[in-house]
């Protein structure tokens, strides 16, 4: 019987914890390292987890903009137009894939879209990839944009400090209507 009860105790004790949930994006604008917006995919924020897996490209072109009077990066969603983007791929947990969604104004003004990139480097050991090797990935795209964003220039790489001459403009620092 000792026995007996030292099982079901330590059975007692084992609890389950369910695998977390990892998700890739595909990020572009201001949230990418170097961008006004990268503080949020950082551990201390409490936004979630975010994991830097390497750099990419998506397969398709799209027409990305900076457009609107804070001057904020859309990708719009039209594949085939426009460049191969250039950005950066995470894995994130539900937490901050949630935070994503809240914070790029999923489903209204963005919407979460698989899209296949093509990596141009790998970061996370164990979970080795070749450059030049295809995945899949979530990104933020938009079918909400004014008819006149389609003749603005279209870039392939987002700086909000680049030589272009439009300055972003924080969320912190603009009106509130």
């Amino acid at each position: 019987m000792r026995g007996f009860r030292g099982a079901a105790l330590l059975t007692s004790l084992l609890i389950y914890v369910p695998p977390v949930q990892m998700t890739y994006i595909f990020v572009y604008g201001t949230l990418k390292k170097g961008q006004p917006n990268y503080f949020r995919m950082l551990p201390d924020q409490g936004n979630g987890k975010a994991e830097f897996c390497g750099h990419a490209r998506t397969v398709d072109g799209y027409p990305l903009v900076i457009a609107g009077k804070y001057n904020i990066p859309y990708l719009l969603n039209r594949p085939g137009e426009g460049h191969r983007i250039q950005g950066e791929v995470y894995r994130v947990d539900d937490n901050m894939l949630s935070f994503l969604d809240a914070f790029e104004g999923c489903p209204t003004m963005y919407q979460r879209t698989s899209v296949q990139i093509e990596l141009e480097d790998w970061k996370v050991e164990g979970r080795e990839r070749s450059p030049g090797s295809m995945m899949e990935a979530f990104l933020y795209s938009t079918t909400s944009y004014q008819p006149a964003w389609l003749k603005h220039n279209f870039y392939e790489n987002y700086d909000a400090y680049g030589d272009h001459g439009l300055v972003y403009i924080d969320r912190e620092d603009r009106e509130i209507h």
